[in-house]
C-alpha cells in the first residue's frame, strides 16, 4: 500500500520553507506551489503531520494525506492528532 502526502500553498517559497525546516536542509522548491511524496509505510507520515500541526500558524500551507485510493484527508489542528493515532492503530507495524 502506498500513502501520499500532498502540500499546497498559494505563496511561493512557503513549501520550501516548511520542508527545509522539517528536513533541516534547503530543499530548493522556491517556485513550487505543491509537493507530493509517496510513502511505503503509512506510519512514516506521522512525524510530518506532527510537525505540520505544531507549526500550522507559522506557514501558509495545506496538507492532505491519502491512505486509500482516491480518498484525501485534509489535515487540520482539529484532526491531526486523531489521524496520527489512527495511523498507528490501522498500520501497527
Amino acid at each position: 500500500m502506498v500513502t501520499f502526502v500532498n502540500l499546497y500553498s498559494e505563496k511561493k517559497g512557503e513549501i520550501n520553507r516548511f520542508l527545509s525546516k522539517y528536513y533541516n536542509t534547503d530543499i530548493g522548491l522556491y517556485e513550487n506551489l505543491k509537493w507530493e511524496k509517496k510513502y511505503q509505510n503509512p506510519v512514516e507520515i506521522s512525524d510530518l503531520i506532527g510537525i505540520y500541526i505544531d507549526n500550522i500558524d507559522s506557514f501558509s500551507i495545506n496538507m492532505f494525506v491519502s491512505l486509500d485510493k482516491n480518498i484525501y484527508i485534509n489535515i487540520t489542528e482539529r484532526n491531526g492528532n486523531s489521524i496520527i493515532r489512527y495511523l498507528y492503530e490501522r498500520f501497527p507495524y
